[in-house]
């Protein structure tokens, strides 16, 4: 997956209410590390990837999951926003193209892991970069996969059944989650239909939802 003449990049998120936490990015830091990656190999980064992580030849896509007032949830395609010069470029028609950065040279072939952070997701908000600690809980788990549609047509999975569970019926989210499906038919980037996703389950079920 990742071998010592690579240039690896952890592509993060800091977005203030919950970023990616740190004891992951470092956690992560570690392991590359111990696949031989020397330490000045490896960069970090979110708002500046565009500069600092375009010459890497191998990348690591890790953020929380959470819902989204422009994309419905903010997942790991919605991640890769930061690629591109003009992000929000991508906001029209509730992000339906995300998957078209996924092509684009600055990423294509890169990826070698996406992490889902769930270890307490944000399932419910309204408006522009809305929080609210009483719609996060604590799931504790990450969902990991090389395909980022895949990781993500689950992590929709996860919060519809939380978002059930909490307010007793099916509500919409803040936006379509369209964008995900369009990254599989339109784009070629990965598989949305969850009858081919194979969903490996490790460590305790109690309130795991999916």
């Amino acid at each position: 997956m990742i071998g010592p003449d690579d240039l690896v990049g952890i592509k993060s998120n800091v977005w203030a209410y919950l970023p990616t936490p740190k004891e992951v990015e470092e956690a992560l830091w570690r392991r590359i590390i111990d696949a031989g990656v020397p330490e000045g190999r490896i960069r970090i980064d979110d708002r500046g990837a565009r500069k600092r992580l375009v010459d890497c030849t191998s990348l690591i896509n890790v953020r929380p999951l959470r819902t989204h007032h422009w994309a419905g949830i903010g997942g790991c395609l919605k991640n890769y926003i930061m690629f591109v010069r003009l992000p929000f470029r991508y906001h029209p028609n509730a992000c339906a193209d995300l998957g078209n950065i996924w092509t684009l040279p600055i990423v294509k072939n890169k990826t070698r892991l996406n992490v889902l952070v769930v270890l307490q997701p944000l399932f419910h908000g309204r408006g522009p970069h809305h929080y609210n600690p009483k719609y996060v809980w604590d799931y504790k788990g990450i969902l990991l996969s090389c395909d980022p549609v895949a990781v993500d047509t689950i992590g929709i999975q996860l919060l519809s059944a939380k978002r059930r569970k909490y307010f007793g019926e099916s509500i919409p989210f803040p936006n379509r989650t369209h964008h995900v499906m369009y990254a599989d038919v339109k784009y070629k980037v990965g598989v949305s239909d969850p009858r081919r996703i194979d969903l490996v389950k490790v460590g305790w079920r109690e309130e795991v939802l999916i």
